[in-house]
């Protein structure tokens, strides 16, 4: 009996809502459709922030891919680390204030999780991966007027990298893309590395 496997993912399809993902892909020259995941992300960090990333993003990918499983599906999950210390999204502008009073002056890491998913190609592929930030020395002050710029709440560590950078950013190693949500220079090469091709 001939092998019913296609050749070739049908699509390219982002398992997330994120502006910032939608538009490196974009900025990628890459087509694809969007289709939000409806999981619930464990933000415990008990196992640590890499398996915290690596669970997310692949919970995220099998959870579309098994709607979609002709498509290349893509999850990514994002977190920030200082020292053991793990902080997602904050709950309200009081938390946001406090984590970024955490950062104030000091380095830490941003770590990506992306997962990509295709059933019907039998490929699954992860990896994670990190940059450092270090932020400026911030007072109250500068953390409303950052508030007054970005909304803090539906970001990882309560800050954002596109928008304010100069306010509190003083320095980074490594991908920014990575720190924005999507480690797109490796996501190339392991398209790249596989025979995909997603190009507008």
């Amino acid at each position: 009996m001939a092998n019913t496997l296609t050749t070739a993912p049908s699509g390219l399809i982002l398992a997330s809502a994120s502006p910032r993902r939608s538009e490196l892909l974009q900025r990628m020259g890459l087509s694809f459709t969007i289709c939000p995941s409806g999981v619930d992300e464990d933000d415990s960090g008990s196992k640590g922030p890499e398996i915290l990333v690596m669970n997310n993003a692949q919970l995220k990918a099998m959870d579309v891919a098994q709607q979609h499983p002709d498509a290349m599906v893509l999850g990514a999950d994002t977190t920030v680390v200082l020292g053991n210390t793990i902080f997602s999204k904050p709950q309200d502008l009081v938390e946001a204030a406090s984590m970024l009073t955490a950062l104030s002056g000091r380095w830490h890491r941003v770590l990506t999780a992306v997962a990509l998913f295709w059933p019907e190609g039998e490929f699954y592929e992860s990896f994670i991966c990190c940059s450092s930030v270090q932020f400026k020395p911030l007072n109250s002050q500068l953390i409303a007027a950052y508030f007054q710029r970005v909304n803090p709440l539906d970001k990882a560590g309560a800050y954002g990298i596109q928008a304010g950078r100069d306010l509190i950013i003083e320095s980074v190693k490594g991908s920014i893309e990575n720190v924005m949500g999507l480690p797109v220079q490796v996501l190339r090469e392991q398209f790249a590395s596989n025979g995909f091709d997603f190009d507008a």
